[in-house]
């Protein structure tokens, strides 16, 4: 099991971003078309995600002219460029299936406000 696990560390990807689930994030996805590669953005929200190691994947949402859509991706792809957390969402579920239903602003994830650090000390 050791030299399984030392071969798939090889190819896990080092800098990922903490994803939960609700955020609004972007994945920079590379595609091949004939003999050139783009990079072309995927941003919506992110409502699964299941496995660990090189197996991992998440499943993003969003909606695009009135039409719902819906992509899995690999975390540790070749294929993903980078991936960018655009906003924290606040969610209380691990899935948000139920987001497939809502249409319109019922269909919005709550956004997570930080709180901000006080630089002052209290005496």
């Amino acid at each position: 099991m050791k030299q399984i696990d030392l071969m798939e560390s090889a190819h896990l990807k080092k800098e990922i971003p903490e994803l939960k689930v609700g955020d609004t994030i972007c994945v920079y996805v590379k595609i091949k078309e004939e003999d050139k590669v783009r990079i072309q953005a995927f941003e919506g929200t992110l409502i699964a995600k299941r496995g660990k190691g090189p197996k991992a994947t998440f499943t993003m949402r969003k909606v695009s002219y009135g039409e719902g859509l819906e992509r899995t991706f690999l975390l540790h792809s070749p294929s993903i460029d980078r991936i960018e957390v655009v906003r924290k969402g606040k969610a209380r579920r691990a899935k948000l299936y139920y987001l497939r239903e809502k249409v319109g602003k019922k269909s919005k994830v709550a956004q997570k406000l930080e709180k901000a650090q006080s630089k002052t000390k209290k005496v």
